[in-house]
């Protein structure tokens, strides 16, 4: 459940980074490149929430995409008011919370980082064979 859970966030987050960069699945325009700091949130969505998707450093990107949310919802949400529902901030809450479980939980058993993990464990628990002379 954790990988399905993680593949699913990862999902929603490059699908949201991509319409912000590229204008797609339904997005009004593409964030002018370098815009501060549109542009970068953006970035961020698509790359780490890629690697997230993946489960390729998948703590480390999670947690970089949950301070991201924070980042967005104290900036851009907070200030036109408290309240998430006034403010438009629910989706940026949901996907900080979500990413800071991913961070804390890892990347569950579909991962590459599960099997980049594995491949290590074998090299070094690997018992050493004699030398035939």
């Amino acid at each position: 459940m954790i990988s399905l859970y993680r593949i699913v966030i990862g999902l929603l987050f490059v699908s949201h980074g991509a319409a912000s960069l590229f204008g797609v699945f339904g997005a009004k325009k593409a964030i002018a490149f370098g815009l501060w700091p549109s542009w970068w949130a953006a970035a961020i969505q698509l790359v780490a929430g890629a690697l997230v998707l993946v489960g390729l450093f998948t703590r480390v990107a999670a947690l970089l995409c949950s301070g991201s949310m924070a980042y967005a919802y104290f900036t851009v949400h907070m200030p036109k008011s408290f309240i998430p529902m006034i403010n438009g901030g629910e989706a940026a809450i949901q996907f900080c919370w979500a990413f800071l479980l991913v961070a804390f939980l890892g990347s569950g058993v579909w991962s590459i980082d599960r099997v980049l993990r594995r491949t290590t464990e074998i090299r070094v628990n690997a018992v050493p064979q004699p030398v035939a002379q």
